[in-house]
């Protein structure tokens, strides 16, 4: 049986993709700081896990060594930057960056960025040495454009950037690392916010889409064609002819259109 590491997937894109890849016949383990509590099959094996400390995430890869041998998929989907949107009645998100409190870039730089490079190179010990293996970084297109804060486009350009340079390294031993990019996800935070009738739900995607695009990717015997690139989950789901849970194929969001 295939394996699989899922980072941030207490809830989420990373709890749809942990199920998405579990439906597809994965082992899977997911990590969290609430994975005790997270709503996931009984299947997959959970790990209480805060990648903000470094002994956590060495003691999670231990423990897929000892239980799977290998690891043949790690997402990293741990991410902390979508936490205290809202402080003291205001919406902090979206200020100027100087206005910005300092919580932000630890979320998003230390608890996303950081957390991924040291999960890919625990992953990267574990791969190269058997010459398969792939790493997908969850991304988006605040690294192409200002959406939202400055703190925000910095991480996702440097996820884009790590995984391209990530790439060049773990070419020659035959390890695909891409950043994958999703659409409008009904995690449990946008569906409180579509309530509001704040959002068009209507080209969105299911968390469990993800581990279905990332299960495709995974199979596929030209992987390593795409590794580096940035990469659309609706465009590769239309490529592979994935559907998601409700049968829909969402269309793509651009550059133009997100």
């Amino acid at each position: 049986m295939r394996s699989a590491l899922v980072t941030g997937a207490s809830r989420g894109v990373g709890r749809g993709a942990a199920i998405g890849l579990a439906e597809a016949g994965f082992q899977v383990f997911a990590t969290g700081r609430g994975i005790d509590s997270a709503d996931l099959p009984d299947a997959i094996v959970r790990i209480r896990c805060d990648h903000l400390r470094d002994e956590e995430t060495v003691a999670a890869f231990h423990r897929v060594a000892a239980e799977a041998q290998d690891l043949d998929v790690l997402v990293n989907s741990a991410w902390g930057g979508y936490e205290r949107m809202v402080e003291n009645g205001s919406f902090t998100w979206s200020v100027p960056f100087w206005e910005q409190p300092s919580h932000r870039w630890t979320g998003m730089m230390d608890a996303g960025v950081r957390s991924a490079f040291v999960a890919a190179s625990h992953a990267a010990r574990m791969m190269t040495p058997r010459r398969r293996g792939l790493i997908v970084n969850i991304s988006f297109w605040a690294a192409q454009k200002h959406i939202g804060n400055v703190i925000y486009g910095v991480s996702k350009a440097a996820t884009d950037k790590m995984t391209s340079d990530m790439a060049h390294e773990l070419r020659a031993h035959q390890v695909a690392i891409v950043s994958l990019y999703p659409g409008l996800v009904r995690t449990e935070a946008v569906m409180q916010a579509a309530e509001g009738g704040w959002l068009d739900l209507s080209n969105s995607e299911s968390p469990q889409f993800i581990g279905r695009v990332v299960a495709a990717l995974a199979a596929d015997p030209a992987i390593m064609e795409r590794t580096g690139q940035v990469l659309v989950a609706a465009a590769v789901a239309a490529e592979f002819g994935v559907s998601d849970v409700d049968g829909r194929r969402p269309a793509p969001l651009t550059l133009e259109t997100v």
